[in-house]
């Protein structure tokens, strides 16, 4: 299991919180300063079912309110600012859930 943790979000600790309260055993992972790839997002955003624009972050100064709904474009710029993706992000093999 490995979480996409952002220390700063009482959302993301609160998640985190609830891992180790329960002894589920983890990798967290500072998406902030080790950001995934295009492919581990893309392979995320396939595990949540969603697309990049679903879970981007609308209130970040790099929201990019005109870009078309074009996937690649969105994950590119997601990757080169990664503050943009929700978190927390839980992946558990071929699961992945947005914990709000």
């Amino acid at each position: 299991m490995e979480i996409w943790h952002n220390p700063r979000c009482s959302k993301s600790r609160a998640a985190k919180q609830r891992l180790d309260d329960d002894n589920i055993a983890y990798t967290e992972r500072r998406y902030l300063d080790d950001v995934p790839s295009a492919q581990e997002l893309d392979h995320v955003l396939k595990l949540l079912g969603k697309e990049p624009w679903e879970i981007a972050r609308t209130k970040e100064a790099a929201y990019p309110a005109t870009l078309e709904h074009d996937r690649a474009k969105w994950i590119e710029h997601m990757v080169a600012n990664p503050s943009l993706i929700e978190r927390p992000i839980v992946i558990n093999g071929d699961k992945a859930r947005i914990e709000r």
